[in-house]
């Protein structure tokens, strides 16, 4: 099972938004919010909350790319989240997740009984590429016991 086929198994809500993830890698994560009336705002784009849960759902497909062989011994967390919207965001969107510390880093302060935390950067854009948003998420790997 793909990390995109997992997480719509497991996270109802990236199911019930039809999200389409299109790329998982330790590195980076590409989703896709197709254009859906049900999800739309009153401009008729898509809503701030689908938006959100868009680039939400690809930091965590990264988080899970990057340290899936921790998930014996810690669960991931989100810590906080922010996030700007830029620009009317119309049609479909995309979100682009990339990992802001050195994967190797974060598992060594695992290896010393730490709780790592580490920001996922994610970019929201538009078919014709302009970025509509920008979102932070800070993850935690929180030990297990």
């Amino acid at each position: 099972m793909t990390v995109g086929e997992m997480l719509v198994a497991t996270v109802p809500m990236a199911r019930t938004l039809n999200l389409v993830f299109l790329e998982t890698t330790p590195e980076r994560a590409v989703v896709r919010l197709p254009d859906q009336a049900d999800y739309h705002n009153h401009v008729g784009g898509p809503h701030a909350g689908a938006m959100f849960t868009l680039a939400e759902s690809a930091s965590g497909a990264i988080v899970i790319a990057a340290f899936g062989d921790q998930m014996s011994r810690a669960v991931p967390l989100a810590v906080k989240a922010e996030i700007g919207y830029k620009k009317l965001a119309m049609g479909e969107v995309t979100a682009t997740a990339t990992l802001g510390r050195p994967i190797a880093d974060v598992v060594a302060e695992l290896d010393a009984g730490q709780r790592p935390e580490f920001p996922v950067a994610i970019e929201i854009t538009r078919a014709d590429g302009a970025v509509t948003g920008e979102m932070t998420v800070v993850w935690t790997l929180r030990p297990n016991g």
